[in-house]
C-alpha cells in the first residue's frame, strides 16, 4: 500500500492509508460488539463444540490481521506488512473450511436460527464467503495499486460482517428479510467510502460499486438458488440421515422455548 493512487483518486499515500486503518478499526469494533453482545445475552457459550471455537479463531484471527495490516500500512514496517499479507492469503483457506463446517453442522443438527430459512442459510452463507474470497484475492493481486487495494479489502470485509450485525439487530422483528437485512447492513462501509471519495474528489471509485454489487449478488443469488430445485436437492442431500431432515428447508421455524444458542 505504498504506491500513489491513479487519477482521479490521487491523494497522499498517508491519507489513503489512514482512511483504510480507520475503517478497519471501526469494522473490527462492530464485530467485537456483536459477538460480545451474543455472549452477554447468553446466546453463546465456551461449552460450544470444537468446530465453533475453530470457526471463531479463524474469523476473529482475520479481523486481527485486517486491523494489523491496516496499521502496518500506515506506520510500517512495510516488509512485515507484505509478509503478513501472504499469511493472510493462506488464512482465507482456513476461514472457508471452518465456515463451511459450521454451516453444514448447523443445518444438519436442525439448529439454524429461527429467523432464517435453513435452506437459505445453507446456500447464501457460502456465497458470502465466495464473495469475500473473490474481493480479498483481487485486493491482493492489485496490492501495488493503492486505490484499489485498500478499497477492495474493505469491501471484502463488508461481505462477512453480516453475522456481527445479525447479533446487534432485532432479527426476529426483521422476518422474513432478516438474512437480507444482516448482509446488507455491511453495505454501510462501502457507502461510507463512496461518500468520502465524492467529498474529496467529486467522483466515486469503482471499487465501491463492485463491493456493493457483490453484496447485492449474494442476496439475490442466495434467494433464487434457495428457492430453486437445485436448492431443494442440495438441502435434502446435506441433511439426509440427520435431525435436520425433519426441518422444512424453506420455512421459518417457531421461536425456541429455551434460550437461543447459536453455532450448535
Amino acid at each position: 500500500m505504498a504506491t500513489v493512487a491513479a487519477e482521479p483518486f490521487r491523494e497522499a499515500p498517508a491519507s489513503e492509508e489512514r482512511f483504510a486503518a480507520t475503517m478497519a478499526i471501526v469494522m473490527a469494533a462492530f464485530v467485537v460488539a456483536g459477538f460480545s453482545n451474543q455472549y452477554l445475552m447468553g446466546r453463546s457459550t465456551f461449552a460450544a463444540p470444537l468446530r465453533v471455537h475453530l470457526h471463531a479463531v479463524a474469523f476473529m484471527g482475520w479481523v486481527a490481521l485486517f486491523v494489523t495490516q491496516s496499521w502496518l500500512a500506515t506506520r510500517g514496517p512495510l516488509a512485515l506488512h507484505r509478509k503478513l499479507g501472504w499469511i493472510a492469503a493462506g488464512w482465507m483457506v482456513a476461514m472457508v473450511a471452518a465456515g463451511l463446517t459450521v454451516m453444514i453442522a448447523v443445518v444438519r443438527n436442525g439448529t439454524a436460527p429461527f429467523f432464517f430459512r435453513p435452506q437459505e442459510f445453507l446456500i447464501a452463507n457460502p456465497l458470502g464467503l465466495l464473495g469475500f474470497v473473490g474481493l480479498t484475492s483481487a485486493a491482493i493481486v492489485m496490492r501495488k495499486q493503492t486505490d484499489w487495494h485498500a478499497r477492495l479489502h474493505i469491501c471484502g470485509m463488508a461481505t462477512i460482517i453480516g453475522p456481527a450485525f445479525g447479533r446487534l439487530l432485532p432479527m426476529p422483528l426483521l422476518i422474513p428479510y432478516a438474512f437480507e437485512s444482516a448482509v446488507m447492513a455491511g453495505a454501510v462501509f462501502p457507502l461510507a467510502g463512496a461518500i468520502r471519495d465524492w467529498r474529496k474528489t467529486g467522483r466515486v471509485h469503482p471499487a465501491w460499486g463492485i463491493g456493493l454489487g457483490v453484496l447485492a449478488l449474494t442476496i439475490v443469488a442466495g434467494d433464487l438458488l434457495a428457492a430453486s430445485p437445485f436448492g431443494d436437492w442440495l438441502y435434502q442431500t446435506t441433511v439426509a440421515g440427520s435431525p435436520g431432515a425433519a426441518v422444512a428447508g424453506m420455512e421459518f421455524a417457531p421461536p425456541p422455548d429455551t434460550p437461543l444458542r447459536t453455532g450448535r
